[in-house]
């Protein structure tokens, strides 16, 4: 390869199947023209992705390796294939085995599809519940238990043959502005980003991790440069990871076309600096060929040692010989939907559901009240019935299905609470429907309130199937009999709500955040 080549390298772009012919025709000039060295795949469907990764790779001298952001598992990214619980809902699990098998359960579908690298886990230490960005993503508000859960996850991928990305170095948990759309600031110490953001970095350093991602954040303790991006900081990519804390795997940027790199950095200046800064993978870069040429110059100009840019190449191109890139076969695409869907899966998906419930108010006994009691089975926030209601109602015979809307009108709701008064037990579950689960709902103040006086009518149980950090915005949720949190809203995670209600198994599951003074960080209700 010539030196355009080996440049050509170190740049993955974006790919996707949802955006039509058009779309994927530019992405194999790219391919064609530039020979970058790797795609990240986005939106789309699995047997579509694998027929176009097939074309792609024929069209490349030197095979491309494929990543995608899969950290609740190709699910993430793709219709028609399963996604693993959030990684919000993982921390609360107290088996961390499960969450290795998930790692090669994951594994399985992407290498199954024709990728070869996640981007993922996701290590950031989630301490500031209005996170626009990380949140829910994370493991949680325990660098501990964020470490432990990271290296489960990774070992399992990586061990099933992929390569992995812990992100995002030195740590994006304790932010609230979101870097896709501006900078953001991490105005702590160092001695308090060695001990609390690096710290499940480093542990997953010392574990053994294929790959680390680095954000966008200006962080004045590790370089006083204003505005500048840590991805586009010596200092802080080389001096603080590879340096520092000794990291030999690939060093990846997180994507060059969001707000905080392009607002200080246009016209390809942000894709040389962050080659400057010692990043080994340039991702999603806003114009791959003028950055090849600009760097191109900077090397021509000794901005950068032969030896040093000679290196990163070698390292792109290693981690394909241990992906079996040089052994290449095209993705088969029969069955191949089936084998995503495939029932190991399906299981583990439930069985990880089953562990991550979490008792956080009172005790087991509490949870099944009478079955032969006349009960109330409450969904908040849906206009149908839920699977937790269907599931409940076959352990309660003398049942009644009610649903709130979100912007149910205060009539409806004072209505409502005097019919479930002439019942003997309530059961509610209060669910967030959105595709991304924030930390607070978007229910009306009316329906926070009825939440609140539907608690003190004393003979209610409360699951909520939303982000944990939401129970905070639901004043005196805490006055219900028992309360379980079950962090988002699955069909599995409804199962197994009611596999705990109904005592066929114990809440196992632990906060892994602290959402106020009274529910805090490791706790769980009385067994």
């Amino acid at each position: 390869m010539n030196r355009k080549k080996r440049i050509a390298q170190l740049f993955f772009v974006r790919a996707h199947t949802n955006l039509g012919q058009a779309y994927e025709d530019s992405v194999a000039k790219v391919i064609v023209d530039e020979q970058v060295g790797g795609l990240v795949f986005f939106q789309g469907g699995p047997v579509r992705q694998a027929q176009l990764i097939n074309n792609y790779q024929k069209l490349a001298k030197v095979p491309l390796l494929i990543a995608m952001d899969g950290e609740w598992g190709v699910g993430m990214r793709l219709d028609s294939t399963i996604s693993y619980p959030f990684q919000m809902t993982l921390g609360a699990i107290q088996d961390n085995t499960l969450i290795y098998k998930m790692g090669q359960q994951v594994a399985y579908d992407f290498k199954r599809i024709g990728m070869q690298m996640n981007f993922g886990p996701d290590m950031d230490v989630n301490n500031n519940p209005n996170n626009p960005v990380i949140n829910y993503r994370s493991f949680g508000d325990d660098k501990h238990n964020v470490a432990a859960k990271g290296i489960a996850y990774f070992k399992g991928m990586q061990d099933a043959g992929i390569l992995t990305t812990a992100k995002h170095f030195p740590g994006h948990g304790d932010t609230n502005v979101d870097s896709h759309l501006d900078l953001p600031l991490l105005p702590f110490t160092r001695a308090r980003l060695d001990s609390l953001e690096e710290y499940p970095f480093r542990e997953a350093i010392n574990a053994g991790i294929s790959g680390i991602m680095v954000a966008h954040m200006d962080i004045p303790a590790l370089d006083t440069t204003k505005n500048l991006p840590s991805t586009l900081s010596r200092p802080i990519v080389t001096g603080v990871l590879k340096d520092s804390l000794r990291f030999k795997g690939l060093v990846v940027s997180d994507a060059m076309e969001m707000k905080a790199v392009v607002k200080y950095f246009p016209k390809g200046e942000a894709d040389v600096r962050a080659f400057l800064a010692g990043n080994d993978i340039i991702e999603l870069s806003e114009n791959s060929k003028l950055a090849i040429k600009l760097i191109k110059k900077a090397i021509r100009k000794d901005r950068i040692s032969m030896a040093e840019f000679e290196a990163r190449v070698k390292k792109v191109l290693m981690a394909k010989y241990w992906a079996g890139l040089n052994h290449y076969e095209e993705t088969n695409i029969t069955n191949l939907t089936e084998d995503l869907n495939r029932p190991t899966a399906t299981a583990l998906v439930q069985q990880l559901s089953d562990a991550a419930v979490t008792l956080v108010k009172g005790s087991v006994a509490a949870l099944q009240m009478t079955p032969l009691q006349k009960t109330a089975i409450v969904s908040i926030g849906v206009v149908q019935p839920t699977v937790f209601q269907q599931e409940l109602a076959k352990f309660y015979v003398y049942n009644k299905f009610f649903n709130v809307e979100k912007k149910a009108s205060p009539a409806e709701l004072k209505n409502l609470l005097a019919t479930l008064k002439e019942y003997n037990q309530v059961y509610i579950s209060i669910n967030d429907t959105r595709l991304r689960p924030a930390s607070k709902l978007d229910f009306s103040s009316d329906v926070k309130r009825f939440i609140g006086d539907l608690a003190a009518q004393n003979n209610s149980v409360i699951s909520v199937f939303a982000n944990a950090y939401t129970i905070a915005d639901l004043p005196g949720i805490e006055k219900c009999n028992a309360l379980l949190a079950c962090y988002q809203m699955t069909d599995a995670l409804q199962r197994s709500a009611v596999k705990v209600i109904t005592r066929q198994i114990n809440p196992t599951g632990r906060l892994p955040v602290t959402i106020n003074k009274d529910f805090t960080t490791g706790m769980r209700g009385g067994l």
